[in-house]
């Protein structure tokens, strides 16, 4: 009777690591690439809206609508400079999730390196008690052949 691997349960949580890393960096790609296309809305109505105060100052406008279209570009600014931190944080998110997955993978292969090599020596005492049984066996036949018949 071979003995089972008494890590085992230790190379079942590695693979359960492995799979919660990757799905953990999966769903901080999603979100950083979900934030990335909020800056880009807020680019493109930056850009709109400019291209209406521009329009709108060239057909004259008083100085509170002047102003009003400023506090506005600046809002939105504000806006902008916000979202590219979260992008940033977003993108130290994912550089995070890349380094634990990387963690988990080495953990993983290390945990299966230690398996197969207990797989490997319970094949190779396998074999040697096989091996013993046949030469037991042989040595049994070549017993009973030699005696002289009676």
């Amino acid at each position: 009777m071979t003995k089972p691997f008494t890590l085992q349960p230790l190379v079942d949580l590695s693979h359960h690591k492995n799979e919660s890393a990757t799905r953990k960096l999966g769903e901080l790609n999603q979100r950083q690439l979900a934030e990335q296309r909020k800056l880009e809305t807020l680019l493109q109505f930056r850009k709109d809206y400019q291209e209406k105060f521009l329009v709108a100052s060239r057909n004259g406008m008083d100085t509170v609508g002047i102003g009003n279209f400023q506090n506005f570009l600046n809002r939105l600014d504000e806006a902008v400079a916000q979202q590219r931190s979260v992008i940033e944080q977003a993108m130290r998110s994912v550089q995070a999730g890349r380094e634990a997955l990387n963690q988990a993978q080495r953990s993983m292969k290390s945990f299966d390196t230690l398996a197969e090599r207990h797989a490997e020596t319970v094949r190779q005492q396998a074999r040697k008690s096989e091996q013993k049984v046949q030469d037991e066996q042989a040595g049994q036949f070549a017993a009973r052949n030699s005696q002289p018949d009676e």
